[in-house]
């Protein structure tokens, strides 16, 4: 069973060994970070299903991390002693990948390279453990494919829940725009808020079929690097009624982070 999902950034300066004190520029992000967290703690997930552009992606094929669990640290962030040690969720990963094989889907554990767990994925957990560390991982990747096919993929996703029957929860992992300041790390330009306005807008009201029909051009050009992985979710709860709660969005760094929540309405 889906129980929920979640639309979040992964800014390393909001980890506090990292930021030093610089997060606090982005208390909206942290308290919902937080709030996300509870969710998931009142939750009680067997498995977080997280989507994340930084891990291991091709061009034509998604990637789903293999094995039984995975190591990582925000070493490459000054804050080595920042470490995760995680298990996956094996069989719900071999699901997926077999039903992927069924439909000539490109999805599956082939091409790992670095086995080691990417900032998409600890920035969330680095929250969510803080409150709730029983759930185990199946971590993907995105792909250079079309939105239509990371839709597609979501909803093989929810499919694979459904019959290994496991209570999950989605994280979408996803940093929005990238060119919001003219101070910020990729300077700016329009398209930047632009794209977080029209974004926020569709992830706020839950109208996740529009994710499909974003123009590519302003993907691009406002340097988003979240949208797949917020349009495989939305694949996921495909004729899914949600309740939507919208929770925070900023950019104060120039780069948007926005953080959203979906519960299901069941009949």
């Amino acid at each position: 069973m889906l129980l929920a999902g979640y639309m979040v950034p992964h800014p390393p300066i909001a980890v506090h060994e990292v930021g030093r004190g610089e997060e606090l520029k982005i208390k909206d992000t942290l308290d919902a970070f937080d709030q996300v967290a509870l969710d998931i703690k009142r939750l009680r997930p067997e498995t977080i299903l997280l989507t994340s552009p930084h891990s291991i992606m091709y061009r034509d094929y998604f990637h789903i991390s293999p094995g039984s669990e995975a190591f990582g640290s925000f070493a490459s962030f000054r804050a080595g002693d920042v470490q995760f040690q995680v298990p996956y969720d094996t069989e719900l990963a071999e699901e997926i990948c077999r039903l992927a094989g069924l439909r000539s889907f490109p999805a599956g554990f082939e091409g790992e390279q670095d086995a080691a767990l990417d900032h998409g994925t600890m920035v969330p957990l680095y929250f969510i453990r803080k409150r709730y560390a029983a759930a185990r991982l199946t971590r993907i990747g995105l792909s250079g494919l079309s939105l239509k096919d990371h839709w597609e993929f979501g909803r093989i996703i929810a499919e694979a829940i459904r019959n290994t029957d496991r209570r999950c929860v989605f994280i979408a992992s996803g940093d929005l725009s990238h060119c919001q300041k003219q101070d910020g790390p990729y300077g700016f330009r329009p398209e930047g808020p632009e794209y977080d306005e029209k974004i926020m807008d569709v992830m706020g009201k839950g109208d996740f079929a529009a994710l499909k029909n974003f123009d590519e051009e302003l993907l691009d050009a406002s340097m988003e690097c979240g949208h797949r992985s917020f349009t495989i979710m939305g694949g996921a709860f495909e004729d899914v009624p949600v309740e939507t709660k919208k929770l925070s969005h900023e950019a104060t760094f120039g780069v948007g982070y926005g953080i959203c929540m979906y519960h299901p309405l069941h009949a």
